[in-house]
């Protein structure tokens, strides 16, 4: 990373002091981020006090960089999933009774805003219309939360917001010009094969270069059919792919290990047969 950049992020985590009630909430990534280009643009948003979206395919390292972003900053790190049922009180919070008295239980939107932390909003594209309302004034200039009934909670001067997005998953919709206008974007690029060796060979230090460079051929062959639009992308999975490579690591065959982790994903028949062309040619 730039010099500039690195005496920035020291000078950053001087300034915001973390809380002493959520410093456990400050981890580091088991994973590295591999992408030294994107990872700059993004530290440079977030130390102007932006908001980011990153969005890209599957296996592009979305998470991974929000991780370590949240890292760099040393903030503490709070996770929003969203789904069909998450809706404003997911984020802000409920009511709740202590001590007889009805108090707000912050949930992570709130939490976030009140510590100074950031907040991973993950596969925001498949939020209601709703739970994304709330956020218009957490992410623009006003950065506070009006929750009815309590007073408004502003925004610590150190929380930022991470969204990431798969384009064209199931049950996903389209941003609201609204909600995009909010972040800036970073289209995340395709791993390469170095990349992703580094990764693979992270994740399983122990594993051997023979089966790392078999699982790095087969992921870049079954992403190729996937962009082809020859399969899905239920087959291209880095996860299953790292889990294939731990298993042969510990043992287990190579055709065992790929056929539970990759391709028992793929549910359609004439699919299965597809990908099991595929892995024969990388592992007999």
């Amino acid at each position: 990373m730039r010099e500039d950049l690195t005496i920035r992020l020291e000078q950053f985590k001087e300034r915001y002091a973390v809380d002493t009630a959520v410093q456990g909430r400050v981890t580091k990534p088991p994973v590295e981020f591999i992408g030294e280009e994107i990872l700059e643009l993004a530290v440079s948003a977030l130390l102007q006090g932006e908001n980011i979206l990153l969005c890209g395919g599957k296996a592009t390292g979305k998470n991974i960089l929000a991780d370590n972003l949240a890292w760099l900053f040393g903030r503490p790190v709070y996770n929003v999933s969203f789904h069909v049922n998450t809706d404003s009180s997911t984020l802000i919070g409920t009511d709740t009774f202590v001590g007889g008295e009805v108090r707000l239980r912050s949930g992570p939107v709130a939490q976030a805003a009140r510590y100074g932390g950031f907040c991973i909003l993950d596969e925001i594209n498949m939020a209601k219309n709703d739970a994304v309302a709330v956020m218009h004034s957490v992410l623009d200039y006003r950065r506070l939360i009006d929750v009815p009934g309590y007073e408004c909670i502003p925004m610590h001067p150190a929380t930022r917001f991470i969204a990431t997005m798969n384009y064209g998953y199931a049950g996903t919709r389209e941003l609201n010009e609204a909600l995009v206008s909010r972040f800036t974007v970073i289209r995340m690029p395709v791993l390469e094969p170095r990349q992703l060796h580094r990764l693979l060979q992270a994740d399983a230090p122990n594993a051997p270069e023979e089966h790392i460079d078999h699982c790095v051929g087969l992921f870049m062959d079954l992403n190729e059919k996937a962009v082809n639009g020859e399969i899905s992308t239920h087959p291209v999975d880095l996860r299953g792919m790292v889990a294939a490579l731990r298993l042969m690591t510990d043992g287990m065959a190579p055709k065992d290990a790929i056929a539970i982790s990759i391709t028992n994903k793929c549910f359609d028949e004439y699919e299965y047969q597809l990908v099991q062309d595929v892995v024969m040619t990388r592992f007999v």
